[in-house]
């Protein structure tokens, strides 16, 4: 997926997005990052489903949350 996009980007946006996306790696490749990457996990409902029942509003937002972890997530699952 961030290969497509980086297509579409000039030579520094491209070194921009990389340099952006080894940032993401070195932090939460740490022990401490691994733990705050749990704990983010846990809190954006990333194991659990973001749908509520009769509310589209209260699934919208809890969605939302977890779309951030499943983005930190593939960052951190790009090759090189």
């Amino acid at each position: 997926m961030l290969h497509q996009c980086l297509e579409n980007l000039t030579v520094e946006q491209n070194k921009k997005v990389k340099e952006l996306v080894s940032n993401y790696k070195t932090t939460f490749n740490t022990d401490t990052g691994k733990t705050v990457l749990e704990d983010l996990k846990k809190r954006s409902h990333f194991y659990n489903t973001t749908h509520v029942k009769g509310d589209p509003y209260e699934s919208a937002f809890y969605e939302g949350q977890r779309s951030l972890v499943v983005f930190i997530e593939s960052l951190l699952n790009q090759k090189e």
